[in-house]
């Protein structure tokens, strides 16, 4: 899972279904939080991903690395690209939603309130657009929970794979003309999460320098993406 380390930081790709912190309601499961402790003494995660999404993760290794990574998250000083597959043909170029968003009661989805909502931003660019179906750049400008998702659901792009926000299931014979599936068999979907992977971070070090890391897809994201290609003429 690692991608960086030095003497400040621990940049890893975090995989699919690992919670970034400890789950209230399993105590057991393995988390980013609780493998990093078993590696690190004093470290602590920078920010953090959604259970099912993969992708890039910064974790400190001591107190003056964490606030620094604080106050450039804070200060929304770090770039961060994220990549999602859509349902839906979309061509958005640069397209800026401005929408605020307020958690639900239960804690596990959020809704924009435009009354008692908090601040979001998130800039969505096309990557390529196939017959039924959009890889889309994400660029979230704040880090709100769901705050890509929820917004692409604002613009009738939701992610594949995301029931909670209004996407649907990918399935190959949506893709290729002459599916045949085998007798007494069920076609299972490409992907079996949400379709989002945090693909890119961009941040100052504690040398003043600016650093620059990607995760590549995981096995997934990547078989799903190959196969939109393949059958995309």
């Amino acid at each position: 899972m690692v991608l960086f380390e030095d003497d400040n930081y621990v940049v890893i790709n975090k995989p699919p279904f690992v919670s970034s912190l400890p789950e209230r309601t399993a105590d057991k499961a393995i988390s980013i939080q609780k493998l990093a402790k078993e590696a690190y003494d004093d470290i602590q995660l920078c920010h953090r991903l959604d259970k099912e999404t993969s992708g890039i993760l910064l974790l400190a290794k001591n107190s003056e690395a964490y606030r620094n990574a604080a106050m450039q998250f804070e200060n929304r000083e770090i770039k961060k690209e994220y990549h999602a597959v859509v349902n839906g043909v979309h061509q958005l170029e640069g397209v800026s939603v401005f929408l605020p968003i307020a958690t639900l009661k239960d804690g596990t989805a959020v809704r924009i309130d435009k009354m008692r909502g908090k601040l979001a931003e998130t800039v969505f660019v096309t990557a390529k657009a196939y017959h039924a179906h959009t890889l889309v750049r994400c660029y979230p400008i704040t880090g709100r929970m769901h705050q890509i998702r929820v917004h692409l659901q604002c613009i009738e792009a939701p992610i594949v794979c995301d029931p909670t926000y209004g996407g649907e299931s990918i399935y190959l014979s949506q893709l290729k003309r002459k599916f045949n599936l085998k007798k007494n068999t069920e076609e299972l979907p490409l992907i079996k999460r949400v379709a989002l992977h945090a693909h890119k971070l961009e941040f100052q070090n504690l040398d003043g320098n600016n650093v620059c890391f990607e995760a590549p897809y995981p096995k997934d994201f990547e078989v799903l993406v190959k196969q939109l290609d393949k059958f995309a003429d």
